[in-house]
């Protein structure tokens, strides 16, 4: 039994766990090994042992010197003279990872192209690999031969290593391996396997970039000369190709190559049928009925013996159940017998895409089988169950008490950060979307923050309970579980939670007693901020009466959204100087403007105009108006409204450089041209730049300033003004001409002529649009903000937007019409959406405030429908917003 004992230890799997061949190898020593690569009687095992750890450190990233690699690199050359097939074989292998230098090649050559020529066909081919990953272009010219009879070489082998040689060199020889179409496409005729596979690569590349040979390619393979299964699946992912450019060109629906497509889905080998399928699920705007074959030959699949078809199944029904739902409903039963699959990556793709495709009476039957499935599987497929539930309840609503009872439910078992948000998310946009959910809802989120780990979610928890809790039937409940927040939790979470309570004492006066003892309570907390925003909230709500607008100011504080982007805020504060004047908070732009593109020019030049001293939103604002108040034809304009980007009025790289800054004010638009002289021979003086308003009846021009002296790589700027309609979004296009006065410089003194020559420069057209006339402005909380502005100024309708390639396209040319800021994310749109909502706030000229709530709608053949509801604090602008996407 003795002896036994060590032989159960060292077939015990954790001997072995953490075992490693290569354990302790260091570089010198391997090096001090490898002169074994010299003896006279070479020994071929103890060779192909050192060989391997120099390949070891060498893909660990290991650097050899110069010296090291030379030594080493003719070490090994002296292998040559070993038959040992197994070591000549790791010798190649040597040859390719050190890629020797081209004095060094020339050592190697000679016994490469005698094995390149050997009767052993392993030499032969190994020999062409490493001869086409080591030679330069003048040794390539010289074995091009060898290389063309290779390829059509009656070995399989060969011909594969010469084809994928070929694909290699034309990266950095194209023009040698074109010259090889002849022999690549007698080898596309080949009847190996392998020899097909890399042949049609190696043709598709070739001509890859002209669109003719490739379609030319494709007809004349897809009437079924391909025996191997994996060349076929390349052939059908050219053909998609094809399909896909065909389509951008053809305006007709037809498909050409289509009904090979459905063909290959009745091929024998599994890897073609899958590879079909899928090529027509991508297809853009396939219809069901393209669609049925291909989901039929999935759902055979789903029931395979094999792992991994019934995973690429699954993995490809989920897809087409984001867009077809309906089509993929036949499969719901062969699915379910997937959720207890032994591979969780298949039972969680069959759960998802089950939730996407089941009714409203299979919701509870679902449900059921999740709970059993759910604490088998990792956080990150649990997050992908969550998103897919939030989806199936918002498109049942009357199946909210389930779904919410389920999501509560797993709210409260194990799991990390990202899994716990995921759930707490979900429930908040339940909360929002679906009002008869909201007490239920409220009370789970309240459960959950009595034993949160994660600051961060209780923090969010009791932001929207303080904005969702009093509008409740009875709110005096959730004071208990906010109060347990102040006792129990972190500084960070007591903050929020009197911030919360507050919230309860601003909205019913019936709580503040109640409230006013809790907040007194922490005037005496150990933390600071805690400290401030009790006291701070005790003065706003122990105000006399707290009525009228006393009230109205304390409830726009509490839920009202910061109508400044916290980016500006935070650089107002950060240059405000501490004086007697206090912080005042109207000074801080509104508009959310990134690094000023004024600025923006080719490489290697300057900035044309005010350049880029700006550094931040503040300081671009702040420089323009400065700039502009001290133009006496502009001062008497009024307030600076905004200023755009700059808008490129000439191509890089020409001689002058001009952009255009538009700034709005209420009656006038100025133009601000920056122009850049890029010729150090030529000054220019007298800049000016005409402009004809022809098309833009609404401007009239009432004064421009001219720029005197342009010198070279110096910027200057000349301005134009127009007057438009007061408080009017007035649109127009506008033609500009520089014209100027050229003056030759002396390069050598910097001197110019005294005489000039009058010239002109042709510009581009400059447009002002109606987004000009919007600033954007983020709102912290659109909810809030929408309620708040009142039914009673909304203006709703419905418009059409025709073809579009996708929503996220039709989504953004709503929000370039309209200049607004996208609010919480809504301007992405997931991907294979046929829906989506999108919020938009800003400021339009007058300075009054406007929200947009749009929904979006794709049907098959990609037309795009569009609801739009907007709010403002005026009517009339409600009914602008509505004329600018009308007209737009």
């Amino acid at each position: 039994m003795a002896m036994a004992e060590p032989l159960v230890k060292k077939d015990d799997d954790r001997d072995y766990e953490d075992y490693s061949p290569f354990l302790g190898v260091e570089k010198g020593a391997v090096l001090q090994e490898a002169r074994v690569f010299n003896d006279p009687q070479l020994d071929g095992r103890r060779c192909l042992q050192v060989i391997t750890k120099l390949l070891y450190l060498l893909n660990q990233g290991e650097t050899f010197t110069k010296v090291e690699a030379t030594e080493v690199f003719f070490a090994v050359t002296k292998l040559f003279q070993s038959k040992d097939t197994v070591l000549r074989r790791m010798v190649y292998l040597m040859i390719k990872e050190l890629s020797p230098s081209s004095d060094e090649v020339i050592m190697v050559t000679s016994s490469l192209m005698k094995d390149m020529n050997s009767k052993n066909d392993m030499y032969r081919a190994n020999a062409i690999r490493v001869l086409c990953r080591i030679i330069d272009d003048t040794l390539l010219a010289q074995m091009e031969r060898y290389l063309t009879q290779a390829i059509v070489d009656k070995n399989p082998v060969v011909a594969s290593a010469a084809l994928v040689s070929g694909i290699h060199l034309l990266q950095t020889n194209p023009g040698i391996v074109k010259r090889w179409t002849k022999e690549v496409q007698e080898a596309v005729q080949s009847r190996a396997a392998l020899v097909q596979f890399h042949a049609l690569a190696l043709n598709h590349q070739i001509q890859q970039n002209d669109r003719l040979a490739v379609n030319k390619l494709v007809t004349s393979l897809t009437k079924g000369s391909l025996r191997s299964p994996l060349a076929q699946c390349l052939l059908i992912r050219y053909t998609s190709q094809v399909i896909r450019e065909s389509s951008m060109h053809m305006q007709t629906g037809e498909r050409p190559f289509f009904d090979f497509l459905e063909a290959c889905l009745r091929h024998k080998a599994e890897m073609v049928i899958l590879e079909a399928a899928r090529a027509i699920i991508e297809l853009s705007g396939v219809t069901s009925r393209e669609l049925t074959p291909a989901v039929t030959v999935l759902q055979l699949f789903l029931s395979s013996s094999k792992p991994v078809l019934r995973f690429a199944a699954v993995r490809t029904l989920n897809k087409v159940a984001m867009t077809h739902p309906l089509v993929v409903t036949n499969c719901n039963i062969d699915m379910e017998s997937l959720i207890s699959d032994q591979n969780r990556s298949i039972a969680t793709l069959a759960i998802t895409t089950l939730l996407k495709t089941g009714n409203e009476s299979s919701v509870d039957r679902l449900m059921k089988q999740i709970t059993n499935f759910m604490s088998d599987i990792a956080d990150e497929f649990k997050i992908v169950v969550v998103e897919a539930i939030r989806s199936l309840c918002l498109k049942f609503p009357l199946k909210y008490r389930s779904l919410m009872n389920f999501l509560s439910n797993i709210l409260r078992e194990e799991g990390g950060f990202e899994y716990k948000k995921a759930i707490v998310d979900s429930i908040v946009i339940l909360i929002r979307d679906i009002p008869e959910a909201k007490e239920n809802g409220l009370f789970h989120l309240c459960e959950f923050i009595e034993d949160c780990e994660f600051t961060y979610l209780s923090t969010q928890i009791l932001h929207f309970l303080g904005n969702e809790g009093p509008k409740t039937s009875d709110p005096s409940k959730y004071i208990r579980c906010i109060y347990n927040r102040l006792i129990l939790e972190n500084a960070t979470v007591r903050a929020s939670a009197v911030s919360t309570l507050a919230k309860f004492g601003a909205w019913i006066d019936s709580l503040k007693p109640r409230i006013f003892v809790l907040l007194r309570r922490c005037l005496y907390d150990s933390d600071d901020e805690v400290r401030d925003r009790a006291t701070l909230y005790l003065n706003m709500l122990g105000g006399d009466a707290l009525a009228g607008e006393n009230d109205q100011d304390v409830r726009e504080f509490l839920f009202g959204s910061l109508d400044v982007p916290l980016v500006n805020l935070e650089t107002s504060l950060q240059n405000y100087e501490a004086s007697e004047e206090p912080f005042d908070i109207s000074t801080v732009p509104k508009e959310v403007k990134s690094q000023p593109h004024a600025e923006k020019k080719a490489p290697g030049k300057k900035p044309t105009g005010l350049g880029a001293p700006a550094t931040s939103p503040t300081t671009a604002v702040d420089v323009y108006e400065k700039l502009l108040l001290s133009i006496p034809e502009f001062a008497g304009f009024g307030k600076l409204f905004k200023s755009s980007a700059p808008v490129e009025l000439t191509e890089s790289e020409t001689e002058y450089a001009v952009n255009v800054v538009k700034h709005i004010y209420d009656g006038h638009v100025v133009f601000q041209y920056n122009c850049t002289n890029t010729i150090p021979e030529q000054l220019l003086e007298s800049v000016t730049v005409f402009v004809d308003a022809s098309e833009a009846e609404e401007f009239s021009e009432v004064a421009s300033k001219p720029l005197r002296t342009l010198h070279y790589d110096s910027p200057g700027q000349s301005f134009v003004a127009f007057e438009k309609p007061e408080g009017v979004p007035a649109v127009g296009k506008f033609s500009n001409l520089l014209k100027f006065i050229v003056k030759e410089v002396d390069p050598a003194t910097g001197e110019a002529d005294e005489e000039g020559v009058e010239d002109e420069y042709q510009l581009e057209d400059l447009e002002v649009v109606a987004a000009d006339y919007m600033l954007k402005v983020g709102v912290s909380n659109f909810k809030n903000a929408w309620d708040n502005m009142g039914v009673d100024r909304e203006r709703v309708d419905e418009y059409g937007l025709g073809v579009r390639e996708s929503l996220a396209e039709a989504v953004s040319a709503v929000i370039n019409i309209l200049g607004m800021q996208a609010c919480e994310g809504t301007d992405v749109v997931p991907s294979n959406a046929r829906s989506h909502t999108c919020l938009l706030s800003g400021v339009f000229i007058g300075d009054v405030k406007v929200l947009a709530r749009i929904s979006f709608g794709i049907d098959g053949p990609k037309q795009v429908a569009m609801k739009l509801a907007v709010r403002s604090e005026d009517q009339s602008i409600s009914d602008t917003i509505h004329e600018i996407v009308a007209n737009g």
